[in-house]
C-alpha cells in the first residue's frame, strides 16, 4: 500500500527542489568553464588566482549538481551547495556594489537586489534539497537525510532485556 498523500507530498516537493537546483549548477557550472569572462569581471581583487578560482568554482558546481542527484553523496552535496552559496557571496556584493560590467552591460538595483536578498534562500535551497534540514515540513533532521550512518561504536544500541 502507498503512504498516504500528506507522506508523499514533501518527498515531492523535496525530488522537485533538488532536481531544479541541480539543473541550475549544473548550467551554471558549465557557464564558468566555457565562459569565464563574465564571472572574472565580479570576482574581488583580493581572491588570488581568479582564473583558477573561477575553474574550481565551476568544477565544484557540477559536482554539488551530480551529487545532489546521487543518493550515496545527496547529504553532503547539499551541505557544501550552501557553503558555496555563501562562499560566493562577496563576489555578488562586490559586483552591485562595484557596479562591474558584465559584458558592457551594467546591472541596476533591480538586478542586484533580489539577488543579493535571495542568497540565503538559495543557500537554504541547497540545505533543503540535500536533505540536511527539513524545514519547512518538520524541524530537526530528516529521518532519511542521506547522511552518513554514525560508525558503529558511535551507536547508541538499546538493550535487549534478559
Amino acid at each position: 500500500m502507498p503512504p498516504p498523500a500528506a507522506q508523499r507530498w514533501p518527498a515531492a516537493q523535496r525530488w522537485i527542489a533538488r532536481s531544479l537546483l541541480a539543473a541550475a549548477y549544473l548550467v551554471a557550472g558549465v557557464a564558468h568553464l566555457a565562459l569565464p569572462a563574465g564571472f572574472l569581471a565580479i570576482t574581488p581583487d583580493w581572491v588570488p588566482s581568479p582564473r583558477l578560482v573561477i575553474a574550481l568554482t565551476g568544477g565544484c558546481e557540477i559536482a554539488g549538481a551530480i551529487g545532489l542527484l546521487t543518493a550515496r553523496f545527496r547529504w553532503s552535496a547539499g551541505l557544501m551547495l550552501g557553503l558555496y552559496a555563501l562562499c560566493v557571496f562577496p563576489a555578488n556584493v562586490h559586483h552591485a556594489l562595484a557596479d562591474v560590467a558584465v559584458g558592457g552591460v551594467r546591472r541596476s538595483w533591480a538586478y542586484h537586489a533580489p539577488r543579493l536578498l535571495l542568497q540565503p534562500a538559495i543557500i537554504w535551497w541547497a540545505l533543503y534539497a540535500g536533505a540536511v534540514i527539513d524545514w519547512p515540513n518538520k524541524k530537526g533532521r530528516p529521518e532519511s537525510s542521506g547522511r552518513p550512518a554514525l560508525p558503529a561504536r558511535d551507536r547508541v544500541r538499546p538493550r535487549s532485556p534478559q
